[in-house]
Formats: C-alpha cells, sequence, structure tokens
C-alpha cells in the first residue's frame, strides 16, 4: 500500500539495483518524485543500476530535476556511476548544465578517470591547470594505494622538510627501535606511553608528520607551528565519526572540521569541487594535494618514518 509518507518506497534503503523491485512498486504507486525527502532518481543515480535509473528517468516529469542544488546525473559522474550517466544522458538529461562552482557534470568528467564519458561540445575544454589537477590526482591516488587508515592523525605541510618540522615542534628523538615496535601494534601500548610520538617524513613538496594511531599531528597548536610562512592541511581519520579535517596557514588555523575525501558542497569554489571530485573517498590522497605535497608512495603515512621523535608535552588544542 502506497502512504502519504512512505510514498511507496517504505523499506528501501541503499540498494537501489533491483529492476524488477524498483519497477513493481512503481506500477503499484510508488512515487517517482519522492523518497525519504529527496528524489529516488537521484538515490538510484548513486546506488542503483542502469536498469532501475532509466526507469525512474522515463517516470519523472523532469529528468534535470535538482536536489541539494545539483541534478541525478551531477550525482552520477561525482559517484563515479559512468553506466548511471550514460542512462541519465540517454533519457535526456543535460551534461552541460552548470552546476556546482560553475562546473558542468560533462565538463567534471573530463578531469576524472571517464574523460571520454560524454560527447564534448565545441570549445568545452580543461585549463591547463586543471588538466594537471587531474593528472596529479591520478598519479597520487596511484601511488598512495589502498590501506588501512582508521584512527591516524596527519599533517602534511608545504615547503619544508622533516628537520625543520622537527624544529618547528621542538621534538626530541625518540628511540628508533620503539618507534617501529610501535607501529607494529600501537594498541598493544598504554596512550601515555604513545601519546606524543610522531612519524616525520620528507616527501617532495614537503613532509608529512603522522601518527598512525591517533590524533596528535592535528591537534591546533601542531598546526600552527607547522604552517609558518606556509600552508599545512591536517587529518585525523576518526573512527567514531569519520574524516576530519583541518587547515592551517602562516601560524593562524583557518579552517577546522572539515571533510577531506567528501563530495562537492553546495557555496564550493570551482577549485574546490574540482578537488573534492578527484579525491572522493580518497581522504588521504585529498590532504596531501589541499598542502601540495607528492608521496611517492605510503610510506610517510603507515610508516617507517625519516625519524621518530616525542613531541614536548603541552596544551595543543588552542586554535
Amino acid at each position: 500500500m502506497v502512504t502519504e509518507s512512505g510514498r511507496g518506497w517504505q523499506g528501501m534503503g541503499w540498494d537501489w539495483t533491483d529492476h524488477e523491485e524498483v519497477r513493481g512498486r512503481l506500477e503499484r504507486g510508488a512515487d517517482p518524485e519522492e523518497w525519504s525527502g529527496g528524489r529516488p532518481l537521484h538515490r538510484a543515480a548513486v546506488f542503483g543500476s542502469p536498469a532501475v535509473v532509466g526507469e525512474l528517468a522515463r517516470r519523472v516529469a523532469d529528468v534535470d530535476a535538482l536536489e541539494n542544488g545539483v541534478t541525478a546525473l551531477w550525482e552520477a559522474v561525482v559517484s563515479r556511476k559512468p553506466e548511471n550517466a550514460r542512462a541519465l544522458v540517454a533519457a535526456g538529461a543535460d551534461p552541460w548544465r552548470p552546476s556546482l562552482g560553475g562546473w558542468s557534470p560533462g565538463r567534471l568528467s573530463l578531469a576524472g578517470p571517464t574523460p571520454g564519458l560524454f560527447a564534448v561540445p565545441d570549445g568545452v575544454r580543461l585549463s591547463d591547470a586543471e588538466r594537471a589537477a587531474g593528472e596529479e590526482a591520478a598519479r597520487l591516488v596511484a601511488a598512495l594505494g589502498t590501506f588501512h587508515y582508521d584512527g591516524t592523525g596527519l599533517a602534511c605541510v608545504a615547503g619544508i622538510d622533516a628537520a625543520e618540522a622537527v624544529r618547528r615542534l621542538e621534538a626530541t628523538p625518540a628511540d628508533e627501535e620503539f618507534g617501529d615496535e610501535v607501529m607494529e601494534d600501537p594498541y598493544a601500548y598504554d596512550m601515555e606511553e604513545t601519546q606524543w610520538l610522531i612519524g616525520v617524513t620528507t616527501v617532495p613538496g614537503g613532509c608529512v608528520v603522522t601518527q598512525p594511531w591517533g590524533y596528535a599531528p592535528q591537534m591546533p597548536g601542531v598546526l600552527r607551528r607547522l604552517s609558518a610562512g606556509t600552508v599545512c592541511y591536517g587529518l585525523y581519520a576518526n573512527p567514531k565519526s569519520g574524516n576530519q579535517g583541518s587547515i592551517a596557514r602562516d601560524g593562524v588555523v583557518e579552517g577546522w572540521d572539515l571533510h577531506p575525501g567528501g563530495g562537492p558542497d553546495e557555496g564550493d569554489t570551482a577549485e574546490q569541487v574540482l578537488a573534492s571530485y578527484l579525491y572522493r573517498l580518497k581522504a588521504v590522497a585529498y590532504t596531501c594535494a589541499q598542502a601540495g605535497v607528492r608521496p611517492d608512495d605510503a610510506r610517510a603515512v603507515v610508516g617507517p618514518a625519516d625519524r621518530w621523535v616525542e613531541l614536548p608535552p603541552r596544551d595543543y588544542w588552542d586554535r
């Protein structure tokens, strides 16, 4: 039975891939325009199959209707669902309609892994800087690879090496063997033993400060000291609440509780939209890119670090 509150979609969660299920609901009166306060087509663009996307697209009044400022096609492109994007275009969606930050879904796709997704009109192209950003994103994501990073704290700093980072933090050398042993099983140690222990590694473009078991590198006092005369982007991959980002410039924390690896948001600049697209669900790579550091592999994040040092105990939480 179709109810006003459920609109015929009661029980539908994240999986919108079953064409027969969705078509059956629609034939029994499910509303193609509304699901749980949003639009079914937008949900299917991200979590559905091309068949479901096509079914819904044929039944909506406007295939380019907006939810949170974007079309279903935008969602399919940003979510790396090229077959869903093609199904939407076949149903009449416009790849070249401007959206967040002035980007259209079609032009945004030119910078990502599927540049041939749509037929490109004359005159539509990426700038040299945008093309370079896309190429570096592909390189950086591949170089870092896939690894477990829940619970990791990072600070990526432009233009300084590990020695300068240690100097700015007034850190003291730690026992290298102890640091490597902690890396083997950090949770075998009491927090008091490891809370001030951090790894510091020089990488192309700057350096990376890491603590694969805690948030120390992202504490405001650490970011402020590291960012003197430069830019520093911090990440804490909080196992409870997700990735938390922050940015500091020249000793001032300018942004806090950011969402590295998240999708583009309304109000983002063109540069922010591009970065969010290129590094979607790649929080560590996003963190590196925001500081302009270019590691060749994941060692600076997961160890072994160039050097293990101890932060001087102090209050680092004053922003």
